[in-house]
C-alpha cells in the first residue's frame, strides 16, 4: 500500500493545529510550501502562547494530539529549556510554538509571505 504523503502532511497539519486550538493557542496559521521545489518542509504551522508554560502546554498538546490523530511522532524537539521558541520537527511538517515577543522578533510568516498562508480562526 502505498502513502500519499501530501495527504499525511495535511492530516499532521490539521491535527496539530486542532491541538494548538484546544490549548488556547494565539494567532494559528500555517504556511504551504508542498507547491515550491526544494523547501525545507511541506508546512510549518506556527502559534504562540502568552508565557513558558503556555508555550509547554501548547507543545505537549501538540505531541499529544498528533500521536493519537495521526501516530506521529516527532523526529526532533527543541527549545523546551527556555520556552521561548519550541519547535517540534516531523520531518515534512515544522511547528512553531513562540512566547509572543519571540514570534514578533523572528517574523516567520513575513519571511516566508511569499508562500500560501492560512490563518486559522480559533474558538477564543
Amino acid at each position: 500500500m502505498t502513502k500519499n504523503l501530501a495527504t499525511d502532511s495535511k492530516k499532521l497539519v490539521d491535527a496539530a493545529v486542532a491541538a494548538m486550538d484546544d490549548k488556547k493557542g494565539m494567532d494559528i496559521l500555517f504556511i504551504d510550501f508542498s507547491k515550491t521545489p526544494n523547501t525545507v518542509a511541506r508546512y510549518f504551522v506556527i502559534c504562540h502562547g502568552s508565557s513558558n508554560i503556555h508555550v509547554n502546554t501548547l507543545a505537549d498538546g501538540v505531541i499529544d494530539g498528533v500521536r493519537t490523530q495521526t501516530g506521529a511522532k516527532p523526529w526532533n524537539k527543541e527549545g523546551y529549556e527556555n520556552a521561548e521558541w519550541i519547535l517540534l520537527d516531523y520531518a515534512d511538517v515544522v511547528v512553531h510554538i513562540f512566547q509572543e515577543n519571540s514570534r514578533q522578533f523572528y517574523k516567520l510568516e513575513d519571511l516566508w509571505a511569499d508562500m500560501e498562508i492560512s490563518r486559522v480562526a480559533g474558538k477564543q
